[in-house]
């Protein structure tokens, strides 16, 4: 097996599986195919039960990053299982709460936006403390974002806002820990993906397809482009990139001006 990545043997631990269509899942599946050894962290369990079948035999523990203390304990439970050098960690964690439907940004209520920010921005920042110690001198956390943050998609809500802090938080560990270590802090921009989180937004069929005619091809990303990604900036072959988003959008991002979009917005009304 080729191991031009470096990732053979090493050990990372994954926060965010959901499901088979999940990115972390592609993720950790392909670190696995290129022989390293994954430790998986699933919210609750509920969703490890739901997993069951998926991670049979695999290496998974307990996280909500919502509670408090919940991720210095998970740091502690993997000392005690003898997990005690991380080579990367794969951030792969967001949350809106959008059950009353998308209101204009301004409605957004205070505690919507704050337990959104606590969960899909902020839990990068507990994450790197806590396992600090644990993490080799130089590992790499790769942590999920979107495409471009000057869009403004209405169905996407106040979590844009949030995926901005989210990089920002990228770019000051990626700082505050150059300090002692060589440890290096990435995103990944991935434009829009079927995936089950994404199902779950209203309109976002309509916004799924409309993307795809920007794209350069003509053809949305699949995961595991995203997760191919993820990989380089998890290994060794990426050390010169830290505190920057790598965007993975198949050109959408450079594409505003597409002669079929534009034929079709400037087409007569019927």
């Amino acid at each position: 097996m080729s191991d031009f990545l470096q990732l053979s043997g090493r050990t990372f631990l994954v926060f965010g599986v959901a499901n088979r269509k999940s990115v972390a899942w592609f993720v950790a599946q392909s670190l696995e195919s290129q022989g390293a050894r994954v430790l998986y962290s699933v919210r609750s369990a509920a969703r490890k039960q739901s997993l069951e079948a998926l991670l049979a035999g695999k290496p998974v523990f307990l996280c909500d990053v919502e509670e408090p203390g919940a991720v210095e304990r998970l740091a502690a439970e993997l000392l005690a299982a003898g997990h005690r050098e991380l080579h990367g960690i794969v951030h792969a964690i967001a949350f809106a709460n959008y059950r009353e439907g998308f209101k204009p940004f301004h409605e957004t209520k205070r505690a919507d936006f704050l337990q959104a920010t606590g969960i899909t921005a902020f839990s990068l920042v507990e994450i790197a403390r806590a396992f600090k110690p644990q993490l080799t001198t130089d590992a790499s956390v790769v942590t999920i974002g979107i495409s471009s943050l000057q869009v403004t998609p209405d169905n996407y809500g106040y979590l844009g806002p949030i995926k901005a802090a989210l990089e920002s938080c990228v770019r000051f560990l990626a700082k505050s820990f150059s300090a002692d270590t060589a440890v290096r802090f990435n995103a990944v921009g991935a434009g829009p993906l079927k995936t089950s989180a994404s199902a779950g937004i209203p309109g976002y069929l309509e916004s799924y397809l409309y993307a795809e005619k920007l794209t350069f091809r003509k053809r949305n990303l699949a995961t595991q482009e995203v997760a191919n990604a993820v990989l380089f900036l998890l290994s060794p072959r990426s050390s010169g990139v830290n505190g920057t988003t790598l965007v993975v959008d198949a050109g959408l991002g450079a594409n505003y001006f597409d002669q079929e979009i534009i034929r079709l917005a400037m087409r007569p009304a019927t």
